[in-house]
């Protein structure tokens, strides 16, 4: 509880609850924080997150209906801003091996980038859902890297249908990590109630653009879906290239070719 002695050096503008503590906020108020937040590098999504940015000592969680919609482009101003700052970036368990070349196109140091592979994404139980004892690995080895102190960023693809309890654990672990933490699930998961105070749900927006809904925030519900231009990865060449031969692959199957790029010219 905040004491006397603070509560007289509140601003006497502000509003009882916001002079009682800076994390009290309003329904229809966005909210505040003592933590800076980190830009994302977009600034239709900055003006629409609590602080201009993605939050620290917090889960920011991303839905997404399959990898490589474009999410890690989309963190990847901020992750490029935590590594120029001389703090490490750790990944854990990507669907999918990186590549170095497209990293470097969005300004991240591959051999900076600490990649985390648990190896326990493909052991089933004997109910179809992750094996137990693989979770256990996977959440203890993010929990201490949240823990430890030294690590600037961390980007975490989370197993499916995670128990409601393992997210709160992440959700304490990520109080003590100085700098955002965000982890990836899947988009069957949107209905259920998670302890992240930041939800976002992903979904193509074209080639090289992204939807963003706001699912939860610190804040009044936002109506309407973001849509952000996301950098390209591909060369003007490349690009071409790639859509040449979408064009054929729909010829050879007898359909008309489509009017753009498919979309799996997309890289993360």
């Amino acid at each position: 509880m905040p004491s006397t002695a603070s509560f007289a050096a509140a601003p006497a503008r502000l509003p009882l609850p916001e002079r009682l503590h800076t994390s009290v906020w309003r329904g229809h108020q966005m909210g505040r924080s003592v933590e800076r937040a980190l830009p994302s590098g977009f600034a239709a999504l900055d003006a629409q997150l609590p602080g201009g940015g993605w939050p620290r000592r917090a889960l920011s969680e991303l839905l997404l209906p399959h990898p490589g919609l474009g999410e890690i482009r989309l963190l990847a101003p901020s992750l490029a801003a935590t590594q120029r700052a001389g703090r490490l970036v750790m990944l854990f368990d990507p669907p999918a091996a990186l590549s170095a070349w497209a990293l470097m196109q969005m300004g991240l140091d591959p051999e900076q980038l600490l990649v985390i592979d648990t190896g326990t994404q493909g052991i089933p139980g004997v109910d179809g859902r992750p094996h137990e004892a693989g979770v256990d690995a996977r959440l203890w080895a993010l929990e201490q890297a949240l823990h430890s102190g030294h690590v600037g960023a961390v980007l975490a693809w989370l197993p499916p249908r995670l128990r409601a309890e393992r997210l709160r654990r992440l959700q304490v672990a990520a109080h003590a990590h100085d700098g955002p933490a965000f982890v990836l699930r899947e988009m069957a998961v949107q209905q259920q109630a998670s302890p992240a105070p930041l939800r976002l749900a992903l979904r193509a927006g074209g080639a090289d653009a992204l939807s963003v809904r706001i699912l939860k925030r610190r804040g009044p519900p936002l109506a309407h879906e973001l849509l952000l231009e996301l950098p390209p990865v591909l060369s003007a060449s490349a690009t071409r290239k790639a859509r040449e031969l979408a064009v054929q692959a729909v010829e050879a199957a007898g359909a008309a070719p489509p009017l753009r790029a498919a979309t799996f010219v997309n890289l993360a």
